[in-house]
């Protein structure tokens, strides 16, 4: 490879690095062509994508905000799954592919910039999707606000309560 191609792909490696924080690292030795077209597809249809990389060149892109225990990894042939979107989703898609078909060996990554070993990548596939998880938060935002507005409420319906029974009482009086 010319030194000017190898630059090139350094270069894009760097922007693959510096722009997404979600990045599942893997073997794919045992992998088809027809397997990794259908793994394109998979991660093409939820906004990610895959990039078979040479270790050498991937090593030399790598930032320095990047983990340093990710270097390891970059053992053997090594593609790469990256998003900037959902990385549950993501490593749930990559699991299913490596459950199916048993050509892949997941080597480790990053979620949202944290690095992971292969053995925690299990954790991260029984979580729930991120807007699942949003949501969650919202709620238990929410919460402590709607009990202080019905905390709020309670006395002014009682009033309205209290008023109407003192009117009731008081036409009652006159009617007498």
């Amino acid at each position: 490879m010319k030194k000017e191609t190898k630059t090139l792909r350094i270069d894009e490696l760097g922007a693959v690095f510096a722009a997404h924080k979600n990045i599942y690292l893997f073997d794919y030795t045992k992998m088809k062509v027809s397997q990794a077209t259908a793994l394109r597809k998979r991660l093409r249809a939820q906004g990610a994508a895959l990039k078979v990389v040479k270790n050498r060149l991937a090593l030399r892109a790598l930032a320095e905000s990047v983990p340093s225990s990710l270097r390891p990894a970059f053992r053997k042939p090594t593609a790469i799954a990256y998003t900037s979107a959902d990385p549950i989703a993501l490593a749930k898609t990559v699991k299913e592919f490596a459950a199916s078909t048993k050509a892949i060996a997941l080597k480790g990554g990053l979620v949202e910039g944290i690095y992971f070993a292969p053995e925690r990548f299990d954790e991260i596939v029984k979580l729930a999707p991120r807007a699942d998880l949003l949501a969650k938060v919202a709620v238990m935002m929410a919460a402590p606000l709607q009990k202080l507005l019905r905390t709020l409420q309670a006395p002014l319906s009682q009033t309205g309560a209290l008023l109407g029974q003192l009117k009731d009482k008081r036409s009652k009086e006159t009617t007498a």
